[in-house]
């Protein structure tokens, strides 16, 4: 039995291994523009016939779209989180981010939380529910797998086991997972998506410098993936696209793949009158438009993209220069590139996240020009929640979740030209177009990008798939006649 299995396995990674080479045979003579860009908001999905009850599990989009109560949970949920690094303020990537607005939530709600992840010295916390188990980082930065399991176990094997698991990523490594039927694992970011980001900065390279042999590697890499994605028990997808992708090419059946989609604190970011914009010196009158960008300030985030846009833009046009102001919060190496372009552009440097709220509160727009097609930017949603039209590169995450429409924003290929035509257009569309605009952006993001909108998923995730959930009630079950 083993022996077929293993040959069945084999036999599923070669097919894979085919397909994954022809689709990118295919995709490099094609317009490659168009890679994976599906535009989930045209598949319309019912809440199952006639209203009747449904297996959550089975729901084939996110869980947002969903209502759950808001009362106090019904008991309150032991929960293991393993994050190989705990968020430190303005410093967090997305994956940290969505660990602290998540999990804080949880605690806030009640819920006893384990948190395993590497030492550091900037923690307070004074809520009594949630407790760190720490541990020394590998010299990789990730977690000690053996260090973090051994603590685990100790605490599961106390009066009170853990009713469920949560892992961000890798976390915890599939080798230590594959024993957890209680156990869900949050992607933000999966070799498969990589793969346009590949394509995207090799069509970009300079012809003068070598060529890297990153496809072939990240090939192998997804066919790794395929192999011990399995071992988890529950997958979460934080972008629609990445659901898909989870059920149709890492062929993880339906039932174990759920999206919810992220969320950010919608106390904190909603629009308000803010004197962020005349402390920094910057004079508004109704030519000014203001363009916002936020985030690390490195190559795979765009900004050799659009610093070479604006460069030329501003050769071609004084009045689009005239008038128009670019602010970016965030530090990197292309932030002393910026200065180049004159006192147009404003690197303010990183920022808290009141801070932000501030600053998304005085630009007309938010850019995004990322070059890496993976996870569903938190920026675009803070944005989003203050007002905020969007413009965006077309990758599938941002497109299939985000940027559905005209309505909410614009999007463009990532090229010099695309991005040059889209900074016109909005241009030339003006203030009174973005805020109607900035009006739509806040109702969908209301509607799904909120902390309160992920947490109440999560949470009834977490109780459907909890140890006991089934024998307290069968929280697996969702009742549209009783929202």
């Amino acid at each position: 039995m083993a022996k077929d299995q293993n040959s069945y396995f084999s036999l599923r990674c070669c097919c894979l291994t085919l397909v994954i080479l022809s689709s990118l045979s295919t995709i490099l003579i094609l317009s490659w523009s168009n890679f994976f860009v599906p535009c989930y908001s045209n598949v319309q999905t019912p809440l199952q016939n006639q209203n009747q009850p449904f297996n959550l599990l089975t729901f084939p989009s996110a869980w947002n779209m969903l209502h759950f109560p808001s009362q106090s949970p019904p008991y309150l949920l032991k929960i293991a989180l393993f994050v190989k690094k705990w968020p430190d303020g303005h410093h967090a990537g997305g994956l940290e981010r969505h660990a602290l607005t998540l999990h804080l939530a949880l605690a806030k709600r009640g819920h006893e939380l384990h948190i395993f992840t590497p030492f550091f010295f900037n923690l307070t916390s004074s809520m009594k529910n949630l407790y760190f188990h720490f541990s020394k980082p590998t010299s990789g930065g990730y977690l000690d797998q053996a260090i973090v399991w051994k603590q685990f176990q100790v605490e599961n094997s106390s009066k009170r086991p853990f009713d469920v698991a949560h892992t961000e990523s890798v976390g915890l490594m599939h080798t230590r997972s594959r024993n957890l039927t209680n156990l869900a694992v949050s992607w933000h970011g999966i070799a498969y998506e990589s793969i346009h980001s590949d394509i995207i900065q090799e069509l970009l390279r300079d012809p003068k410098t070598a060529r890297p042999p990153i496809l072939t590697q990240r090939i192998l890499k997804v066919v790794e993936e395929v192999k011990f994605f399995p071992r988890y028990a529950h997958h979460v997808a934080t972008s629609d696209h990445v659901g898909d992708i989870l059920k149709r090419i890492y062929m993880i059946p339906e039932e174990r793949v759920h999206v919810i989609l992220n969320g950010v604190d919608e106390e904190i970011f909603k629009p308000e009158a803010s004197s962020f914009r005349s402390k920094n010196g910057i004079d508004r009158d109704y030519k000014t438009l203001i363009l916002g960008m936020a985030g690390r300030l490195v190559k795979d985030k765009g900004h050799p993209l659009i610093f070479e846009a604006l460069r030329q833009i501003f050769n071609e046009s004084s009045t689009f220069k005239d008038s128009v102001v670019v602010l970016v919060a965030g530090d990197g190496p292309w932030g002393d590139r910026y200065k180049e372009l004159g006192p147009n552009l404003r690197v303010l440097g990183p920022l808290d996240q009141a801070q932000l709220a501030k600053f998304y509160n005085d630009i007309d727009i938010f850019v995004n020009p990322t070059l890496r097609a993976q996870g569903l930017d938190h920026t675009l949603l803070e944005a989003m929640l203050v007002g905020k039209p969007l413009m965006a590169t077309k990758v599938a995450s941002i497109t299939g979740s985000v940027i559905v429409s005209k309505d909410f924003g614009y999007t463009f290929s990532p090229t010099v030209e695309a991005l040059k035509k889209a900074l016109y257009e909005v241009w030339n569309d003006g203030r009174v177009v973005l805020e109607k605009k900035g009006e739509m952006a806040r109702r969908r993001a209301l509607q799904l990008f909120t902390a309160t909108k992920m947490t109440a998923a999560y949470e009834r995730l977490f109780f459907c798939i909890a140890e006991n959930g089934k024998v307290v009630n069968d929280y697996c079950t969702y009742n549209p006649n009783l929202v």
